[in-house]
């Protein structure tokens, strides 16, 4: 059962749902009166400053003892503060007690001030924050009128600043919860960064000067390119903004280096939907970041502590495998399409089968082979089939849908990865083309690297297996773990963020699914 705090700090303090960062501990300080000229944690200091604080403020002086609980091991402006503003834990506060009826809040012009961007400010930071620790108990207490127990503000507060999400405080009462995914760190990485910019009010989105948009290309010049330039300087592509609104080899670099990390074709040709990407919103893209970051808690935690395994990123298509705790290969994949989904889960890889056979679904024999066999009593052995126990399959071979080789990892859906003749649908960006299977580009290096622990499996075996015109199967002493996920973000080795299109349309899924589970 869950202790009292948590309990209440679930269901009272609702207003911490929208965040998903941990808040940092904040010792700088500005100097900007004489509440803040003192940056100690010295306790005479404190008691000092919250006398003065609580003098200028009275009708908040009963609330003394609780405020100041919070500060006990913390410095004075920290709390609600990421540097000098405002941070989005302050901000929701803001508006929740806003929204909730009969809150007497004292001091509420003062407060208002704090968030109007258009009036003169001169309410120090050290003040800020302790106005807002006064809200953030007087909504606390609003909010537990009806218990009984003794409750401990400081507490309450601890949870969330060591919880990222109400999903992992709910999960368990320790403060020490860690996420094992490394991936999820990488994100709230990049979630800060954002936030820092969308603070700085720097990002704004590209008006195009063409109308209608036509592609740019290298050389032309546009007020277009100044903006994407400074677009690709603030998401990191480029080193510095020349403000030229030439296409030159410099933004050329940038715009190839944006296109890889986000899964666009490899091109310098700047097209209207790369325009549209540029302009998501930070507010969008923020929002799935966390998302993303409460995905990464799904991962089993083994993967974290396996030194091999293979991964499937279903938005990205893209295969990586990972042996010794290093990257050995990545691969461009086709996954299912919207219809024919790909299943998102864990299982593991226990089989390699060479030269396989295909048995078609009975689905594809009834919708569309049926009909030509009828037409045609050579159809089967032109492409290579046969009849066998009343189904279909195609012979190994070249051209066999299942390519040279197959990964086989038990599950009820009967998924699977294999090779494909179809070596041009990688050329594609939308890569939705498959029953469900997920098809490899490089299914032959990918087995070559899987089978180096096994000596018997020389290069030439492999080849000889690939080539042969019978079914050989190998079965793994070691079974490999395999990881088919669903992340439209992800951070690369080199901390570069992508986003990837929501192909199964599940971000919304998984956003509806954590407000219903809010509200129970």
């Amino acid at each position: 059962m869950r202790t009292f705090n948590l309990f209440t700090v679930i269901l009272s303090l609702s207003f911490f749902v929208s965040s998903f960062n941990r808040i940092e501990n904040n010792t700088s300080h500005k100097n900007t009166n004489k509440t803040s000229s003192y940056n100690s944690d010295n306790d005479n200091v404190k008691e000092s400053i919250s006398n003065d604080f609580f003098k200028r403020y009275s009708e908040l002086k009963k609330y003394k003892s609780d405020v100041m609980s919070l500060y006990k091991h913390r410095s004075l402006g920290s709390i609600w503060h990421d540097e000098n503003e405002i941070n989005e834990f302050g901000t929701v506060l803001y508006e929740k007690a806003k929204q909730t009826n009969d809150l007497s809040i004292p001091y509420q012009a003062e407060i208002d001030k704090l968030f109007d961007n258009s009036s003169e400010n001169s309410i120090s930071k050290t003040d800020a924050d302790m106005l807002l620790s006064s809200l953030y108990i007087v909504y606390a207490k609003k909010n537990i009128s009806d218990t009984k127990k003794k409750v401990s503000y400081d507490a309450m507060l601890k949870d969330f600043l060591n919880y990222s999400t109400i999903e992992e405080a709910t999960a368990s009462n320790s403060a020490d919860v860690k996420v094992q995914y490394d991936q999820y760190y990488k994100l709230e990485d990049v979630l800060k960064k954002y936030k820092k910019l969308d603070r700085s009010h720097k990002w704004k989105a590209i008006v195009p000067e063409e109308s209608p948009y036509k592609d740019l290309r290298p050389d032309a010049v546009s007020s277009t390119i100044a903006q994407v330039r400074t677009h690709l300087y603030l998401m990191g592509d480029l080193k510095s903004d020349s403000k030229s609104n030439v296409y030159d080899r410099e933004l050329m670099d940038a715009v190839m280096k944006y296109k890889v990390r986000n899964g666009f074709k490899p091109n310098y040709i700047l097209a209207e939907e790369h325009i549209q990407e540029m302009n998501t919103p930070l507010s969008e893209k923020m929002q799935t970041l966390k998302l993303n970051m409460e995905r990464c808690r799904t991962i089993a935690a083994q993967m974290a502590n396996s030194d091999e395994y293979v991964l499937v990123n279903v938005p990205s298509y893209e295969l990586v495998y990972v042996k010794n705790g290093k990257v050995q290969l990545t691969s461009p994949v086709f996954v299912g399409a919207p219809l024919t989904k790909t299943t998102i889960f864990n299982g593991e890889i226990d089989r390699i089968v060479f030269s396989p056979y295909w048995t078609v679904p009975q689905s594809i024999v009834q919708n569309e082979l049926k009909s030509k066999i009828a037409a045609d009593p050579n159809y089967l052995a032109e492409k290579n089939m046969e009849m066998v126990n009343g189904q279909v399959r195609q012979k190994p071979g070249p051209d066999n849908s299942l390519g040279l080789v197959k990964f086989m990892f038990p599950n009820p859906d009967d998924i699977y990865m294999h090779d494909t003749p179809s070596k041009t649908l990688f050329d594609f960006e939308k890569r939705t083309f498959s029953h469900g299977c997920i098809n490899v580009k490089m299914a032959k290096e990918l087995a070559v690297a899987m089978l180096q622990d096994y000596p018997e499996w020389t290069q030439a075996k492999i080849d000889k297996a690939m080539a042969g015109k019978v079914e050989n199967s190998f079965k793994l002493s070691k079974k490999v773990p395999i990881y088919i996920t669903y992340f439209t973000s992800l951070v690369n080795d080199k901390g570069e963020i992508g986003f990837f299109k929501d192909v199964y349309e599940k971000d919304a899924e998984l956003t509806k699914e954590l407000s219903v589970a809010l509200e129970q």
